[in-house]
């Protein structure tokens, strides 16, 4: 039994278009951190903002069904509603958000795990979840490396991160959610 409650929400673009696309690492991975911690399939849920929801006692994974860009709203309502879902006082003051999304900075297969409040430092989904949520709310990131092109201008990075993903980094992916698996279990457990 979990000593706090997580919602883990993934930011992405949805599917079809943009499946396993770069920018849509965090979905990825957490179709695959599913399958690590056996979760139930993940079904379509209205009062969480229409996303898709699969959970246990001691996780909630919810996918973002809004564009990268623009799903702090959805985030924000997906997270009240898991809050007013739990029963005790004590589980909601316990309750943690974890956002799992793409990290330009990172190389493909490292994940790196902030708070929240640190800058978003050009990423736009973050800036949006960040903007969404009550002022000063500290939740947790977990950034999953997809590697920067050689290139800075804003066309190249767009073009690299909605391209598809090869199948040797789709591979990748698997195995960083069995790293994100660990890092929500310690979390879970108030360890982290």
């Amino acid at each position: 039994m979990s000593v706090r409650p997580l919602f883990i929400a993934s930011l992405g673009n949805p599917g079809p278009t943009y499946t396993n696309t770069l920018h849509s690492a965090g979905h990825v991975v957490l179709i695959h951190l599913r399958n690590w911690l056996m979760l139930p399939p993940f079904a379509k849920s209205r009062p969480h903002a229409s996303g898709l929801l699969s959970s246990s006692p001691d996780f909630t994974l919810w996918q973002s069904p809004s564009l990268m860009n623009i799903s702090g709203k959805s985030v924000a309502t997906a997270w009240r509603t898991f809050v007013g879902s739990l029963s005790s006082s004590e589980g909601k003051k316990a309750a943690t958000l974890v956002v799992v999304h793409d990290e330009l900075e990172l190389p493909i297969g490292k994940i790196k795990v902030t708070d929240g409040i640190a800058s978003a430092r050009g990423h736009n989904g973050m800036k949006s979840v960040k903007a969404a949520l009550p002022s000063g709310m500290n939740f947790t990131r977990i950034g999953i490396g997809i590697g920067r092109p050689v290139s800075r201008d804003s066309g190249d990075v767009a073009k690299y991160v909605l391209r598809k993903m090869t199948e040797k980094e789709l591979a990748v992916m698997e195995d960083v959610a069995g790293q994100a698996s660990a890092v929500v279990r310690e979390m879970a457990r108030g360890v982290r």
